[in-house]
């Protein structure tokens, strides 16, 4: 995937704050946090992910649905691949 070599420091800088919060929420499980900043720390972990999504689906549009270079046939299986992706992603 050519666009996350491209954006590697900024997909891994996301990557890495996405781990502190998860380690944020494990240590609110941990110690007993209260249940809205528990809740509060799953919304932002959620929504963590969900930028990440976006940013390397984005990219992934652009950079291979987009390409004037790509075959029909490499086009369409590009999309498929897509399309098993976020089926899985929001199931």
């Amino acid at each position: 995937m050519p666009h996350t070599v491209k954006q590697r420091e900024k997909l891994l800088t996301r990557v890495r704050r996405i781990k502190g919060q998860a380690e944020g929420l494990e240590k609110l499980l941990t110690q007993d946090g209260e249940c809205s900043k528990v809740l509060q720390q799953i919304a932002a972990v959620r929504g963590a992910i969900n930028g990440l999504m976006g940013e390397v689906l984005e990219g992934h549009i652009r950079e291979h649905l987009g390409a004037h270079d790509v075959t029909p046939e490499e086009r369409d299986e590009d999309v498929e691949q897509v399309v098993r992706v976020l089926r899985s992603y929001l199931k």
